[in-house]
């Protein structure tokens, strides 16, 4: 029987030897992984700040143009119009009861399927029709980049393997949507924010948006936004209900 003779003249059996060998192995391998993984999180750190560092400059340009075009606009007697939208916030307001089935399967495809749920939609032809269809039970708007910060920071989950993952980390967004170079919660904000060309895939990663009930409650419901109700597209001030249901 093989063995090692050690301090007193014991001999410790092969098996044990082995298993020792083993268990060194594996904690030097797992030492070299939690160092590389240090490695990789730094550089990832160093990548994402030199990333996400112009989209600051960019929104603050953005800013400043407004800031200058608005008194420019009315020292020449007019008046300034924002750019047209791209981005769309929609939430439920209604539940399904008494619902047209085509209605339903609408509200189905744009992932509401429960009351305060709510999601980022790209503005285009098809869009628009569809809501128009749906509008009795939804409200949505353009939101500013406060509020699509907020909703991705505060009540973002990204599905992963088909399930609803918190976004506490970087690594979960990297895992999903790298590929498409968006490796950080910041590229997210952005490519939604602008609906660069991968808002499709950025936007189905993220789980829709689980509400609260608004403060102060929905008066009104059944009636049009532009009726003193909540129903339809209230523009710009879908970002204070936003606010309210934060």
């Amino acid at each position: 029987m093989g063995g090692e003779e050690v301090e007193g003249g014991a001999l410790v059996p092969e098996s044990v030897l082995k298993k020792q060998k083993r268990n060194e192995g594996w904690a030097l391998a797992d030492k070299q992984e939690l160092e590389a993984d240090k490695k990789k999180n730094v550089e990832n750190q160093k990548l994402i700040f030199k990333k996400t560092m112009p989209y600051y400059e960019e929104y603050g340009e953005q800013v400043k143009e407004l800031i200058q075009l608005k008194p420019e606009a009315r020292l020449k007697g007019g008046f300034y119009v924002n750019p047209e939208a791209k981005l769309l916030f929609i939430t439920r307001i209604r539940s399904m009861r008494a619902m047209h089935p085509k209605t339903r399967t609408i509200l189905q495809l744009l992932r509401l399927r429960q009351i305060f749920n709510g999601v980022f939609l790209k503005v285009n032809k098809a869009t628009m029709n569809m809501l128009h269809r749906v509008e009795p039970y939804v409200t949505y708007g353009y939101p500013n980049l406060k509020s699509v910060r907020e909703l991705i920071y505060k009540w973002g989950y990204g599905k992963l393997n088909k399930q609803r993952i918190a976004l506490t980390d970087n690594s979960i967004i990297e895992q999903v949507l790298g590929k498409f170079g968006i490796i950080c919660i910041e590229d997210l904000v952005h490519e939604i924010m602008t609906v660069g060309p991968h808002f499709k895939e950025a936007n189905n990663f993220l789980w829709p948006f689980k509400l609260k009930a608004p403060l102060g409650g929905l008066k009104k419901k059944r009636n049009h936004y532009v009726e003193g109700g909540y129903a339809g597209n209230r523009e710009d001030y879908i970002n204070e209900l936003i606010r309210r249901m934060n």
